[in-house]
């Protein structure tokens, strides 16, 4: 594609809580961006008219022409279907089987490609940040769940007609606890967000954590990632002992990935790693090392993510681009 200063690449990164539109130029310099919180109760239907709409107010925002646009990105959660960019299942917002690529090129005329949200995340950073330069980078995103992608000598590692790496819904303990799936004992259900902040709300219900009673109260919806680093900056042993504990979790799950695959770079990202990147990374980086063939003891890194939420806008957009420009 011929460059052009008026080109436009939207990158859109749907979240478990938040959407977030983006819109760049061919030198990926910002144009302008619109966020909106995503409403998992209000269904699917509902929900992908919410994304266009996002999109259309980014467009008027800035001034920029629905023409102009070269393509669409979009980052979503869990398992998509690559070859018809539908959205398979998101275990955490009650979506199956939406159609989100064909909504979007009838919508803007364009083209647009579906990835998953770690995916877009991680390639962003591939791309533009943390993992930059890596030949393969791994990351992990805990969250609401707890997400997974890798990208290997510049290409997102997928399946032939799905997305891939749901390292959030491998076992790693014979626990009982489930989470967003049916399937018991997962990484998930051991390590997202949702699940230290159930077991913190049980501390504060008993007395252990009174700071983060005082701080958030025992709704899960208010136990966020700030809260619970708050509460740990003030005292709440309890607290840090439940994110050591599932940091611990991602670090067996590094260490199986590294004994897999050997990346040189595993990237941690989300807001719960944004909001306790040391307490996070070091136990992650320590438990990995102390459970991986000794020969892979030094080849890998465990680092932060760099771009915050602009990561899965910037890496679906960059993505999008890439499988657009390539001849057909």
């Amino acid at each position: 594609m011929a460059s052009d200063t008026k080109t436009i690449w939207i990158g859109f990164d749907l979240g478990g809580t938040k959407m977030l539109a983006i819109a760049y130029d061919q030198d990926w310099k910002e144009l302008g961006r619109r966020r909106r919180k995503t409403k998992g109760s209000e269904g699917s239907e509902n929900g992908i008219e919410r994304i266009a709409s996002t999109i259309e107010r980014l467009l008027g925002d800035n001034d920029l022409n629905k023409a102009n646009i070269a393509g669409i990105g979009i980052g979503c959660p869990g398992p998509i279907d690559l070859v018809k960019g539908r959205i398979l299942m998101t275990p955490n917002l009650g979506w199956d089987n939406v159609d989100v690529g064909d909504f979007l090129k009838k919508r803007f005329d364009c083209g647009v490609i579906v990835l998953n949200d770690v995916d877009a995340g991680l390639y962003g950073e591939y791309l533009f940040g943390s993992a930059k330069d890596a030949r393969c980078a791994v990351g992990i995103f805990p969250g609401t769940g707890v997400g997974g992608g890798c990208v290997y000598d510049g290409q997102i590692l997928q399946g032939a007609k799905y997305s891939c790496m749901e390292i959030g819904h491998t076992r790693v303990s014979a626990d009982r606890r489930a989470s967003g799936s049916a399937i018991s004992g997962t990484l998930e259900a051991e390590a997202s967000r949702l699940t230290i902040a159930a077991e913190a709300a049980k501390a504060a219900v008993r007395g252990d954590a009174p700071h983060l009673l005082e701080e958030a109260g025992t709704d899960l919806r208010e136990i966020r990632s700030g809260a619970l680093a708050a509460s740990i900056e003030k005292g709440d042993k309890i607290v840090k002992e439940l994110v050591e504990e599932s940091a611990r979790s991602i670090g067996i799950s590094v260490a199986n990935i590294v004994n897999l695959l050997a990346p040189d770079k595993i990237v941690l990202g989300g807001g719960l790693v944004e909001a306790m990147e040391d307490l996070i990374v070091n136990t992650v980086r320590k438990t990995a090392k102390a459970n991986v063939m000794s020969v892979y003891k030094d080849v890998f890194e465990v680092v932060a993510a760099k771009l915050g939420d602009d990561a899965g806008a910037m890496g679906a957009a960059a993505w999008a681009k890439r499988k657009l420009d390539q001849p057909k």
